[in-house]
């Protein structure tokens, strides 16, 4: 029997999800608050160059989502960056063609996905979920799936009256801070680009261009989850300046022409709940993501795509 599905969330667990259920002829509509797909699989633009500022890479350590990533680089959309940083260590790490929000648009390629759109509130129903959005509009749904973070998935839930376990409810995130830049000049940081836990400050500084991803000099500079933690409450100038101070070592003998601060609030989850997704005893509302089994783009992926096995199987 086809289900009308809503998923709540475009990153990578929500689009695995839609797109699985699409093609067994299921109706899926997605929805997101953001103005574009892919979550933390996240890439703009500083005046010309592409700036990947969420997640960076990913690796494959499953046949299910290698499957996943063989259709990616089949289709030209993914391609193997590196296979380490300081040494060789025989893991490919892969990166977008086009920066790593390409994968996303990739994935909602053909879906019903509805951006710059906020769940207000979920109530139930004799038969499943009456969705309200922000203008009042509202959806119905035979199966509600919600995969963005938890704290945002347990305040809609909230509002339908549903009670999650006492672990799951308390699900907390590492935050991140990046500074995001353009630049003239020769920096020091060699092929491939990228840098990962270099020094106290920094999780991961990336090179765009050396990186292939720009077709002109740009950076990454993201914070690891001490500093963007103690830091989280500054003004956006302050958080700047500290992290142009602790950049020096990747900026010396360079230029910054443009610059920018990002933030994520819910940037990794600290602890994973041990099963895929969590799912109410009637089967009708799922919760996914990447705080479920394995964190990172592979386990948001996997989350996605077991909860949609699951809803199909019941």
């Amino acid at each position: 029997m086809k289900k009308r599905i809503i998923i709540v969330g475009a990153g990578m667990a929500g689009l695995t999800a839609a797109r699985t259920l699409t093609r067994e002829g299921h109706s899926v509509t997605v929805l997101d608050k953001g103005s574009s797909v892919g979550g933390r699989m996240a890439t703009r633009r500083i005046g010309d160059a592409v700036v990947d500022h969420g997640a960076q890479f990913f690796t494959v350590r499953s046949d299910d989502f290698g499957q996943l990533v063989h259709e990616w680089t089949t289709a030209g959309v993914v391609h193997e960056w590196c296979r380490g940083f300081s040494s060789d260590d025989g893991h490919p790490r892969y990166i977008g063609a086009r920066g790593m929000n390409s994968v996303a648009k990739y994935m909602a390629s053909g879906l019903d996905v509805r951006c710059d759109t906020l769940v207000f509130s979920i109530a139930r129903t004799s038969s499943g979920w009456i969705v309200q959005i922000d203008d009042a509009t509202e959806l119905t749904c035979d199966v509600l799936i919600s995969t963005c973070p938890v704290p945002q998935s347990y305040s809609l839930l909230y509002t339908a009256g549903i009670e999650l376990p006492e672990a799951l409810r308390g699900t907390d995130y590492d935050r991140t801070i990046a500074l995001l830049l353009t630049y003239t000049g020769k920096n020091s940081i060699a092929a491939p680009g990228g840098l990962q836990n270099p020094d106290d400050t920094f999780q991961f500084v990336a090179d765009n261009m050396v990186k292939g991803v720009s077709a002109y000099p740009a950076l990454t500079l993201n914070a690891n989850p001490e500093f963007s933690r103690k830091n989280w409450d500054l003004s956006l100038e302050q958080q700047h300046e500290l992290l142009v101070a602790a950049g020096k070592p990747y900026l010396r003998g360079l230029t910054i022409v443009e610059s920018q601060v990002k933030k994520w609030r819910f940037a990794t989850p600290k602890v994973l709940w041990p099963e895929y997704f969590w799912s109410t005893d009637d089967h009708s509302l799922l919760l996914a993501g990447d705080a479920f089994k394995g964190a990172k783009v592979e386990g948001a992926a996997l989350s996605g795509l077991h909860a949609a096995r699951f809803v199909m199987a019941n």
